[in-house]
């Protein structure tokens, strides 16, 4: 081998060495020496390359010296775009989820949640085998912060950690949080880990303050337990966001308990008595809260109520026809614009379900702030309905009320205690004996002498703000079994409670969502016909149209 092609060899090292010890510093955080001796020792030999060649006579203006720079220009570029591409794919995560769940992407409540971890939190899965899915969703949660760890644990082989957590059978999953360890769920091949279910016990042993809620009823109220009309995946919703939930019948006990953190009349049927009006009334100023879910064509009697807050129920019927492509009735109400309030700030343009909804007015109050949650479409598409009996629906000018119209409003009302006044004992008056000691006031002879206490005088306490909190929906369906988990129906309602309840505002966001069974149950004749339509029929397709062309061309 001549001298020529051992340094044309010797050359294409510089590059190579300068182009991975780029490589390696703009991927690696740790690594330096590697690096920058790869890079030196390239431009080494790069260097010792140019200085030989221009020794050699008319070097840079041989032919086969500007093909081999053009080329080694465009293969540095090439390697440079690489390792950039590299470095921010390592540096900057981009994923893109194109399923319409979002199934691969942690809910905006799961991902406040984690971001916010005061400590190190650990999940615990007593399993033998990896599944890819869980595995999915905990990277999904470790992206997040770096305080969420995980690990697998092959119950055999770790007899003393299974006794620690006290793990009955495979496929449990724990979550260590301090020193608290909590039970998630068991999963198998059938079930596996649930984002709601891990949210919900991360969020339990985060807070593990209870919140109080009781449901009116005597009414005709929605039921809690499963049946026709109920809310009882509401109910499960509550619960596991650790309410305690409870119920209330103000004709059998005159006031709201004082254990109340929320007060929840979800569509009363008949009137409410005038006691029963009066006890909620009394409980909102004492700084309770209370959630009005009030349907159409109902008058449960509280106006007396809603006007100290400004609200009035009004009696027509709500119109939307947004959703006739949908194929949804005139009176369901696709509800896209919410308010900027803790509740819905997060809801953006997405949809909930309202059908049968009633319009709410708001008046202003003093001490009384209001903020709109959920709006319809501005008039042509909606309108407030006075005729409901009339087959064909149209907007009346003189009897019908334009959109845009308000379905929901959360309402607050700063409450201050009474100042607190502790008096003194009763001033009285001390009657010595007679003294020689002389007065400066005449007085008659041996009469006694009168020690006045002092003034009387009172402590005042300071006063200290409490608030009152109020939410009206013009509609209670949509918080039913049949639509709480359709669109962000079931937020909505979770949010609302929990902002009711004043508890922690960072987590009211949207919720986790289950992914949708996407499973084609067939018979076994329908599974081998799609066997031989993809095995044989498609090839042979395929191949008799290439026969087809093949032989008219010929």
């Amino acid at each position: 081998m001549n001298k020529n092609k051992l340094w044309k060899l010797i050359f294409w090292l510089g590059p190579f060495f300068i182009t991975t010890g780029l490589t390696i510093r703009l991927t690696s955080v740790n690594s330096r020496i590697i690096p920058l001796s790869l890079i030196i020792t390239g431009a080494v030999i790069c260097a010792l390359w140019v200085v030989v060649q221009t020794q050699q006579s008319k070097w840079w203006q041989k032919r086969s010296t500007q093909s081999t720079t053009n080329a080694l220009i465009a293969t540095l570029s090439v390697l440079v775009i690489l390792g950039l591409i590299n470095f921010l794919g390592i540096r900057y995560h981009l994923r893109l989820d194109l399923t319409d769940t979002q199934l691969f992407t942690l809910s905006p409540q799961s991902r406040e949640l984690v971001s916010n971890l005061p400590e190190t939190m650990k999940v615990w899965l007593f399993t033998k085998e990896k599944n890819s899915q869980d595995q999915e969703l905990l990277d999904n949660y470790h992206r997040q912060s770096n305080k969420f760890k995980f690990e697998y644990v092959d119950p055999e082989l770790k007899p003393g950690l299974v006794d620690r957590f006290g793990v009955k059978d495979y496929g449990e999953v724990y979550l260590e949080f301090q020193t608290k360890r909590q039970l998630v769920q068991r999963i198998s091949e059938d079930e596996r880990l649930s984002e709601i279910k891990l949210t919900n016990r991360l969020q339990q042993m985060i807070n593990p303050k209870t919140a109080k809620v009781y449901f009116l009823q005597g009414h005709g109220e929605h039921p809690l337990s499963a049946s026709k009309g109920a809310i009882s995946k509401a109910i499960q919703g509550l619960t596991d966001k650790n309410f305690t939930i409870s119920t209330l019948n103000l004709a059998e006990r005159p006031q709201v308990p004082d254990d109340a953190d929320v007060v929840i009349v979800a569509g009363p049927q008949k009137e409410l008595l005038t006691g029963e009006v009066t006890a909620l009334q009394n409980y909102l100023n004492r700084g309770g809260n209370l959630l009005l879910m009030i349907d159409p064509n109902t008058n449960p009697k509280i106006d007396t109520l809603l006007k100290e807050w400004g609200v009035r129920l009004d009696n027509r019927l709500v119109i939307d026809n947004s959703g006739e492509s949908l194929q949804l009735g005139p009176a369901t109400i696709l509800v896209t614009e919410y308010g900027q309030h803790p509740i819905t700030q997060d809801f953006a343009n997405n949809i909930s379900v309202y059908p049968l909804t009633r319009p709410l007015e708001i008046d202003p109050v003093s001490g009384v702030e209001s903020m709109v949650l959920l709006k319809t479409k501005p008039y042509p598409n909606s309108w407030a309905e006075s005729d409901q009996k009339s087959e064909k629906l149209e907007f009346n000018e003189d009897k019908d009320l334009k959109g845009p119209l308000t379905l929901g409003v959360a309402l607050t009302r700063k409450l201050l205690n009474s100042p607190t006044t502790i008096p003194n004992p009763i001033p009285t008056t001390t009657t010595s004996p007679t003294t020689a000691i002389p007065n400066p006031i005449p007085t008659a002879k041996n009469s006694p002498t009168v020690i006045p206490s002092p003034i009387p005088t009172t402590t005042t306490s300071p006063t200290t703000a409490k608030e009152s909190r109020l939410v009206v929906f013009g509609n209670s369906n949509f918080a039913t079994d049949s639509l709480f988990e359709q669109q962000l129906n079931g937020d909505v309602f979770l949010n609302t409670v929990s902002w009711l309840s004043q508890q922690d505002e960072k987590l009211l966001s949207i919720r986790p969502k289950e992914p949708k069974n996407r499973r084609i149950i067939i018979s076994n004749l329908e599974a081998n016909l799609l066997t031989i339509s993809a095995v044989f029929l498609l090839p042979l397709l395929g191949l008799l149209t290439g026969f087809i062309i093949w032989w008219k061309r010929r």
